[in-house]
């Protein structure tokens, strides 16, 4: 995890604008309480992706947490539409995916679809502030590479493994 301090986190954290894109109304009143209580400024819920496309479209964000499943427009074609800088007015916006699905194959998919970082529900107060705080104060360089474009990949183990050692909302391959 990235060293900071607490005061520039509550500096960072109060100003930042954070997107929840959940279809379950119960996961974004759990991540929102979480958010609200690191000192998140303004918290902005989307029950799919077309509807969390036009927040982030019209209002911005600093970060986007993202699930994988949801009617309308899912977590990978969420990131494809997000991830298109000629089309997207703002398509590096960090996106953390938050998710049941811990396939290595949908680790895989996520890093090719440009998120940042991966979390496993049901996600723990710690190990999201550890994903909000790498966003926001370690980014990864935003890089194009042909038809990719999107955050400088990791490997999916590196994704998938917590910086202090622990598993504990992490699957582990």
């Amino acid at each position: 995890m990235v060293q900071v301090s607490t005061a520039a986190v509550a500096a960072r954290f109060a100003e930042a604008q954070v997107v929840v894109v959940d279809d379950d109304a119960s996961v974004r009143k759990v991540v929102k309480a979480m958010l609200t209580s690191m000192g998140v400024g303004i918290i902005w819920e989307a029950g799919d992706g077309v509807a969390g496309l036009e927040i982030v479209r019209k209002a911005g964000a600093d970060v986007v947490i993202l699930d994988w499943e949801m009617p309308r427009m899912e977590g990978p074609d969420f990131m494809r539409t997000l991830r298109s800088p000629d089309t997207f007015p703002h398509p590096a916006v960090p996106v953390i995916m938050l998710t049941a699905h811990n396939e290595y194959s949908k680790v895989k998919e996520a890093i090719s679809v440009g998120i940042n970082e991966f979390l496993l529900k049901p996600v723990s107060s710690k190990n999201l502030l550890e994903r909000m705080v790498s966003v926001l104060f370690n980014p990864q360089p935003i890089i194009r590479k042909g038809s990719y474009y999107g955050p400088q990949p990791r490997s999916a183990s590196a994704l998938m493994k917590q910086p202090n050692g622990a598993h504990d909302d992490l699957v582990m391959l």
